[in-house]
């Protein structure tokens, strides 16, 4: 192997130096928001917590979390998460596996409509009056139906399937096996790693969406925890979002509620994480360079 020139070790060491910069510049306030969280209340009130707490309280977040309002957002954004992603898997993957195959006839102009979705759409008055005229205001599907498919997730898929061995297929046809059972039984076992990394892609999206339920849900019993979140950062008077008595809110500050229920509404994404790490860079190098 050539040895490393002073030009090539200095190459490094800028690259790792930018790393480092971008990497703090993504944790540092995700630091500091769960430094208020648990810090006394005296400190959050005086400014005075920076990246490390200053002492330490779990009132604060234990207030947080036992709110009947968060709890019951938190179960709807778990609901809207889990179906929908199920939900834009099925879709996405079973629309995929048919424009993968190059004799499908008409797939170009199939494809340009599909594209033409990623550049251009109807806007966000035609799209709350589509909605409206479906009945969908104030309903959980009006979260899940217009994100039910992803062109580029698509496309991912469409390019992994594309990288698998048409003799497999063949193979099923002379055994007598129908498209369903190919698709179903062949392909999508085959394609765990991509279609885990599409998954986390779409629960991230689903998860930390907060426009659509602001243009569309008006009733406070379906609010979801970002836009509850929102209501949270933007609303002075904590106690009232928060639905709590004034006895309850001596021990605590409303920033510090704020950066509570960052912090709570966050760590159940992270953990989703690491059960699908094994399969995110497999899945989308494969799923986006054709082997």
């Amino acid at each position: 192997m050539r040895r490393k020139t002073f030009g090539d070790i200095g190459l490094d060491l800028f690259s790792y130096a930018v790393l480092l910069l971008m990497a703090a510049a993504t944790l540092l306030p995700f630091a500091n928001v769960l430094s208020k969280s648990v810090s006394e209340e005296w400190a959050v009130v005086a400014g005075k917590v920076g990246i490390l707490p200053v002492g330490f309280q779990l009132e604060t977040m234990a207030y947080v979390v036992t709110s009947s309002q968060f709890i019951h957002s938190f179960l709807i954004s778990v609901l809207i998460t889990v179906v929908g992603t199920v939900l834009s898997i099925l879709v996405t993957a079973v629309t995929a596996y048919p424009l993968s195959k190059r004799q499908l006839p008409g797939m170009g102009v199939i494809m340009v409509l599909f594209v033409f979705t990623m550049m251009f759409n109807g806007g966000i008055i035609p799209n709350y009056l589509l909605m409206k005229n479906l009945g969908l205001i104030n309903s959980l599907w009006s979260l899940m139906l217009p994100a039910m498919i992803s062109v580029f997730n698509m496309l991912v898929i469409k390019s992994y399937y594309e990288s698998l061995p048409e003799a497999l297929e063949d193979s099923a046809k002379m055994d007598g096996a129908s498209t369903y059972t190919i698709l179903f039984r062949i392909i999508l076992p085959l394609s765990g790693p991509v279609l885990a990394t599409i998954a986390l892609f779409y629960a991230v999206y689903y998860w930390n969406d907060f426009f659509n339920p602001m243009l569309y849900i008006n009733d406070p019993s379906l609010k979801p925890l970002q836009l509850y979140l929102r209501d949270i950062v933007m609303d002075a008077d904590s106690s009232s979002a928060l639905n709590k008595s004034v006895d309850d809110m001596m021990n605590v500050s409303p920033e510090g509620i704020r950066a509570a229920t960052v912090i709570a509404s966050t760590i159940p994404i992270l953990l989703v994480y690491p059960f699908l790490q094994k399969y995110f860079i497999k899945g989308v190098l494969i799923g986006s360079v054709k082997g």
